[in-house]
């Protein structure tokens, strides 16, 4: 019997190709889709789980007057006296960027940090050379992931091999662990004891009120140990530390690990957290794309139906049951699905690498033999064996053998009703998708180009190891025809990494609170376009003037209290503690972190000791050229050090990385669903035709011209387009809305993108029904009407 079913399916498949392949072809792109979505949010959402204690560990936060994921160094070794339960207490120190110098040769790194020797016993590290419990114990010893150890030292040992730090630290290699999972919190390809640098951190390491940026503090509590046990204790920590007054402003909260990837109060992260939401958007398209997929199934399979109808009425006169008959037509959908599925995971594997760069997403083909994903695959054939091949199998077993030798199936409005219900449903995925993408592209574009503040555009930005040369680098570059200004600042305004504490006693604001701190030179503002609102700009500060004159941002002004920027002029404000400064000028408010947040309050002075970087405006014409004239001149002056640099528009896209994949994710996607729906288009118009070939015959003799035979078969689908969009436009804008609370800054929704979607969906119809409606108009009447 069931080498029957498979023959029969087989001989079907074959007797009417053209919608076997739309099927299949559909529900094998649904089924990659699926499958490329299910590998993306499984590794976005599995952020540090490879850690076995993953549940029980905990990042050490700061919640003052913002939330801050950096800590003082020296509370990692306080907490490890006052709290001997903890299982495990590290700290980790994350300085990104470093030049490494092996031999004669140097190298600029992006992944490197320091740790101490009780990090390996909180995160899983696989170790192929060195003793973890000694590796990063002494000073000057350095772990090194497998990649960078194969980069440097090929297969060579490189354990003993000595590797030196940014011209100050010959460090030993002292292990080699497996290269890093993507999806971790706490990266690194350099892992060099803490101990090293104490020197360095000297003033930081026993100050619990110095925070630097990049240092972290984890713990592992003990099995059984709740942390609302240790919450309770932290007030007097805090107090035994800080003071009683800190004790009651400021609380040190602990973050779950598996949480961080996720908490978007925190920015000040190595990788930019990213909301939960965003994931499960994705699977929500992974979901649109499957259904839609099936709802190309059963349309066509229901289309077919009415063909098979004298076919099951014979089985039925010949004695075959409804339950066989269902069974018949599960099988035949069971061996569609099947070879969709395979074909399926083959396009996966085929295409997941380039996804995944595209996406900036590390996945790859291997993971599809793994258990979990092996039981995805399972999962999805028989969701869409069910989902696909039920209804169709009960409607084409329900046929009655008189009804259906009589065609009377053929017209059954319920069934078309079904039909129009689905395509309707079809059309709503499409425009929800279409409605999305578009507000997503916006929000990106609203992200990287709109209300910055400042102008962006053919700005580099390059560090200065040694600030003494500073004057030598800005006459050398100066008269260079490609450069048209240079300024020295702590940063460029989308660089953002001093903040210091302000009041003013004066205005009524007695209370600390966080501002930015920019020292600046007197270029800086217009080379940036800062729009100056009162006051004077900042200008070069003669070295005998002790009095400390700021320009502040307008949310800073807004804060004290003050209104009019005219009347901040010559008021008084306290900075960095007990620094008194004078207010000569106001600032219109200006982009220096990403939008997640809301602007905050920034002070710029002149300070020559912190100029680290060097920004210079190019003219847009052979800025390659201008870029490597800087490079030569950097170069020989900073012999030791290797030239970086970033442009000012890279770095602020860098804050939108994670956005970026979503973007690039629901682009891809959604050309697939709608693409998925064409093909489901294109199969009913094509039925459709086939069906009233002889009506077309009929109105051609009569004189029909082309024009309304393709209007006939175009215009149900208008209204099944219109309603449809009022079932998406409404679903879009709640999804999407939603989506958009993640950010303090925002587009508005406007009636703009809804016109764009309902015109798009339209021109998708209309382009995907016209071949079809203009070849049945085209066939010659003869034709059409000899078979009658």
């Amino acid at each position: 019997m069931l080498k029957s079913y498979v023959v029969i399916a087989f001989r079907n498949i074959r007797r009417n190709l053209s919608y076997a392949f739309l099927n299949i072809f559909g529900l094998t792109l649904g089924v990659a889709a699926c499958l490329v979505i299910f590998l993306i949010v499984r590794n976005e959402l599995g952020y540090d789980s490879y850690n076995s204690k993953a549940d029980r560990t905990y990042r050490v936060t700061l919640h003052a007057l913002d939330f801050n994921s950096n800590v003082s160094l020296a509370i990692i070794p306080a907490m490890r006296i006052d709290f001997p339960e903890l299982e495990q207490a590290t700290q980790f120190f994350y300085q990104g960027d470093a030049m490494i110098k092996i031999g004669e040769s140097r190298y600029n790194e992006h992944n490197v940090a320091f740790g101490d020797n009780q990090i390996d016993k909180v995160f899983d590290y696989q170790w192929l050379a060195g003793d973890p419990n000694t590796a990063l114990k002494k000073p000057n010893s350095v772990v090194l992931t497998e990649s960078i150890a194969k980069k440097y030292f090929g297969s060579s040992n490189a354990v003993g091999k000595l590797i030196n730090f940014e011209n100050r630290l010959d460090v030993k290699v002292t292990g080699i662990i497996k290269d890093l999972p993507a999806n971790t919190s706490v990266p690194f390809s350099f892992l060099i004891s803490l101990s090293s640098i104490e020197n360095n951190l000297k003033g930081m390491m026993g100050n619990f009120w110095a925070i630097p940026g990049g240092s972290y503090a984890y713990i592992v509590l003990p099995k059984n140990y709740s942390i609302q046990q240790l919450n309770s204790k932290m007030p007097a920590f805090i107090k035994k530390n800080w003071g009683a007054d800190v004790a009651k402003a400021a609380v040190l909260p602990f973050q779950p690990l598996k949480d961080i990837h996720f908490d978007q109060r925190y920015i000040n992260n190595i990788i930019t957290p990213t909301s939960k939401d965003t994931y499960y958007a994705l699977i929500g398209v992974a979901l649109l794309i499957i259904i839609t997929a099936c709802i190309n199934f059963i349309n066509l399979a229901t289309a077919q139906a009415i063909k098979r109808a004298k076919e099951v009425g014979m089985r039925k006169v010949l004695g075959a049951s409804r339950p066989q008959l269902i069974k018949q037509f599960l099988g035949e959908t069971t061996v569609l699905v099947l070879f969709s599925v395979l074909l399926g995971v083959g396009l996966c594997a085929l295409f997941l690498s380039k996804a995944a760069a595209w996406m900036s997403i590390n996945v790859d083909a291997s993971q599809l033999t793994q258990a979990t994903v092996i039981g995805w695959i399972a999962t999805i054939t028989v969701a869409v064996i069910l989902l696909a091949g039920l209804y169709p199998s009960f409607v084409q077993s329900a046929f009655q053998p008189v009804d259906s030798f009589k065609n009377k199936n053929a017209g059954a409005s319920g069934k078309l009703t079904l039909r129009k219900g689905l395509v309707i449903g079809q059309f709503a995925i499409s425009q929800i998708m279409i409605i999305g993408t578009l507000i997503v592209a916006r929000q990106m574009d609203f992200f990287k180009n709109q209300d910055l503040g400042f102008d962006k555009e053919a700005v580099v930005s390059v560090g200065l190891p040694d600030m003494k040369k500073r004057d030598v680098l800005n006459q050398q570059l100066a008269g260079y025809p490609g450069i048209k200004e240079i300024s020295f600042s702590s940063g460029a305004p989308a660089f953002n990494s001093n903040f210091t504490s302000f009041s003013s006693v004066e205005l009524g604001f007695p209370k600390d609170d966080v501002t930015e701190y920019k020292a600046i030179d007197e270029k800086f503002t217009d080379m940036f376009g800062l729009q100056m609102l009162a006051g004077q700009k900042i200008w070069k500060k003669n070295e005998k003037d002790t009095v400390h004159k700021v320009v502040i941002n307008e949310t800073m002004m807004q804060k004290l209290g003050i209104q009019n920027p005219q009347l901040a002029i010559n008021k008084h404000i306290t900075i960095n503690g007990d620094q008194k400064a004078t207010i000569v000028g106001v600032v219109k408010d200006f982009q220096s972190e990403s939008k997640h947040k809301k602007r905050r309050s920034c002070v710029l002075e002149y300070n020559p000791d912190r100029f680290f970087m060097a920004s210079i405006k190019m003219q847009p014409a052979n800025m390659s050229e201008t870029i490597s004239y800087i490079g030569k001149k950097w170069s020989a002056l900073y012999p030791d050090n290797v030239f970086q640099f970033q442009f000012v528009d890279e770095h602020i896209a860098n804050f939108y990385k994670q956005e970026q994949k979503v973007y690039v994710a629901f682009q891809l996607f959604s050309y697939i669903a709608i693409f998925i729906g064409c093909l489901g288009l294109y199969g009913l118009i094509a039925f459709a035709a086939s069906q009233r070939t002889k009506e077309v015959g009929i109105r051609k003799v009569l004189g029909a011209p082309v024009s309304s035979i393709v209007a006939l078969f175009t215009k149900e689908f208008i209204y099944l387009i219109a309603i449809a969009f009022a079932v998406a436009a409404p679903l879009g804008y709640y999804v999407m809305h939603s989506w958009l609370q993640n950010f303090a800054y925002h587009i508005n929704i406007g009636p703009g993108i809804f016109m764009v979607a309902i015109v798009s969906s339209f021109i998708i119809a209309a382009v995907t029904i016209s071949y079809q409606a203009i070849k049945a108009a085209m066939i010659n009447p003869i034709k059409s009407l000899r078979d009658e």
